[in-house]
């Protein structure tokens, strides 16, 4: 699985003039399943940010997690993060798990963030979404589930 995980102060996704999904202080995770993703995998990468210190401790630094401030996490959908830009100019997203699978492990990994303690709202998977956020640092990390 892929994520771009992102430190926010808030962000909050609307589904045809309807704000679906939002969150105050927290983590904004736009994910995609790849294909032969598994829930293992998802099971790892969920844990892996949850305990990703990117947030400031008393002193400023980057020492505490989601879990350790009490955030809030907004897991949205993103299948273009399977883009292959290789070739011409058009991206291909032939290695996104199909979208039956795909949302399977999103709402998966949405209900393994949550399952953890941490807050979880998400967007609506396959829909036209608009995402809002306000960037806290600005904070933006990618992640894998195989690094």
């Amino acid at each position: 699985m892929r994520a771009l995980v992102q430190r926010v102060s808030e962000a909050s996704v609307t589904v045809e003039g309807a704000v679906v999904g939002e969150i105050g202080p927290g983590l904004l995770i736009l994910i995609c399943a790849m294909q032969g993703d598994t829930e293992a995998q998802a099971d790892k990468l969920a844990a892996k940010i949850a305990k990703l210190r990117i947030f400031r401790d008393d002193a400023g630094r980057m020492n505490r997690s989601v879990l350790d401030t009490g955030g809030a996490a907004l897991v949205v959908s993103q299948f273009t993060l399977a883009a292959d830009t290789q070739r011409g100019n058009r991206p291909g997203f032939s290695t996104a798990a199909d979208p039956a699978e795909g949302e399977r492990l999103y709402e998966y990994f949405a209900g393994r963030m949550d399952a953890q303690g941490i807050a979880t709202a998400t967007g609506r998977f396959g829909a036209d979404m608009k995402v809002a956020l306000l960037n806290d640092g600005p904070v933006t990390i990618w992640m894998d589930s195989e690094g």
